[in-house]
């Protein structure tokens, strides 16, 4: 195969329409625009205009609104934690936050916070600094001798 000798396979491109080439051609005169005035021209359409009218869409009152983004946790069980001290990735000496969870492969991104939960045992005394925590894993924290400081932004109640 030489490259003088590449086409396209049969019907693959069509050949483009002469429009405004008389009345013979099927698309003589207005070319397929419809009629003439402002939809004939190119640039210039007002969708919903109603000739001076208050459009539907200003007549009718607003209704609802958009509720502010859910937070997002990532959710780390206790067992997952205790595989990370065990495997040398975290020290138990130090707090665990969110940063140090990144740096040692845990979590893939930061998100909203991490929110610890109970799954797994926790034998290590581990300080914890997070967003939240489930209250079964508060305990077994306490109960393996660690401490959890939760830093978790209470909504403002609404103002009346």
């Amino acid at each position: 195969m030489k490259l003088n000798e590449v086409r396209d396979n049969p019907g693959a491109s069509m050949s483009r329409v002469r429009v405004g080439r008389g009345i013979g051609s099927g698309k003589g005169k207005q070319a397929g625009r419809g009629g003439k005035g402002q939809t004939a021209r190119s640039g210039v359409r007002i969708k919903g205009f109603e000739g001076g009218q208050m459009p539907l869409h200003r007549r009718l009152p607003k209704r609802g609104f958009s509720p502010p983004p859910p937070t997002v946790y990532n959710e780390v069980n206790l067992g997952r934690i205790q595989a990370a001290i065990d495997a040398g990735k975290l020290g138990s000496d130090e707090p665990v936050t969110v940063e140090s969870l990144l740096k040692a492969g845990v979590i893939a991104r930061p998100r909203d916070g991490v929110k610890i939960l109970a799954g797994g045992e926790l034998k290590a005394k581990v300080d914890f600094e997070v967003a939240a925590a489930s209250k079964s894993a508060i305990a077994a924290i306490a109960k393996a001798g660690g401490n959890v400081n939760t830093f978790r932004q209470e909504p403002a109640p609404a103002a009346s």
